[in-house]
């Protein structure tokens, strides 16, 4: 029976997903300073204060929810957090899709055997490993060798961030899909030659795909920001998402730098497979 209503909610999600993105085509795109609603954090790059998180806080292995807390729009401590409270604030504060905002907490829901609707959840339980969390991330390092996820490792961001070869007008460095679908081949080959417990499925994979598209699609690859996010894991004062479609970034339309990202990576994967095998 739960097969059957996760088909049904599927087809449900995807066909208000594809009206979305429709009505994005349609319609004319947000203003600069008007992404973050009306009377919501972050108007106008309004950002409530920052608190780095506490000793006996809840964190997680993604420094954009992390940074909902730090910044007070999700509980400060990381717990308690209700499915709707996460839907609203990736909405709200990313700007994506309605449609997006409720698959992915509805999964991560199902992921911990908890309800959408009424259950409740701490940050730390979104690490659940091989649940949405997974190796070779590419700011955190694998649970064989740290099992908590709420912390960066700032050697591979640094080492991420450095590898940037866009660049703006005004010289500001730019991450680019093929920077990030290198350095994603590498934290796989290294990962999976270095942790003897390595897994990465497909579907773990596209994970890592979606984590990098969103520094592509949500941050631009602006470097500045994406280093403020990764490392402080905070929300850069007057920093809003580079999503200005009216529906928020839907799936049909971040799907396509996912496929991009995750293509990328495998031909660097193999490439560096075959160095090492010469």
């Amino acid at each position: 029976m739960g097969g059957v209503v996760s088909l049904f909610q599927n087809i449900f999600v995807f066909s208000w997903d594809a009206i979305l993105a429709i009505i994005n085509l349609v319609t004319p795109r947000l203003k600069s300073g008007h992404v973050v609603p009306k009377g919501c954090p972050g108007e106008r790059g309004k950002w409530p204060e920052y608190i780095a998180p506490k000793e006996g806080d809840s964190r997680c292995a993604c420094p954009a929810l992390n940074a909902l807390a730090n910044h007070g729009i999700l509980p400060r401590n990381g717990r308690n957090i209700t499915f709707k409270e996460m839907n609203r604030a990736c909405n709200t504060v990313y700007n994506f899709a309605g449609s997006f905002t409720y698959f992915v907490p509805n999964y991560a829901a199902n992921m911990l055997k908890k309800k959408y609707s009424k259950d409740v959840f701490d940050l730390e339980e979104i690490s659940l490993h091989n649940g949405i969390e997974h190796d070779a991330s590419l700011c955190r390092q694998d649970v064989y060798f740290n099992k908590d996820q709420g912390k960066p490792h700032l050697p591979y961001i640094n080492e991420l961030l450095a590898s940037a070869s866009g660049k703006t007008a005004d010289g500001t460095p730019l991450l680019t899909l093929d920077d990030l679908a290198r350095y994603s081949a590498k934290r796989r080959v290294e990962s999976k030659a270095s942790n003897p417990e390595f897994s990465l499925a497909f579907i773990h994979k596209m994970f890592g795909s979606s984590n990098s598209s969103t520094l592509l699609t949500i941050f631009g690859g602006h470097v500045p920001s994406i280093r403020t996010m990764l490392v402080e894991e905070r929300i850069p004062d007057g920093w809003e998402s580079c999503i200005k479609d009216r529906k928020g970034l839907t799936f049909a339309k971040f799907n396509l730098t996912v496929f991009k990202v995750e293509s990328g990576t495998q031909k660097y994967v193999k490439a560096l497979e075959e160095k090492k095998n010469d």
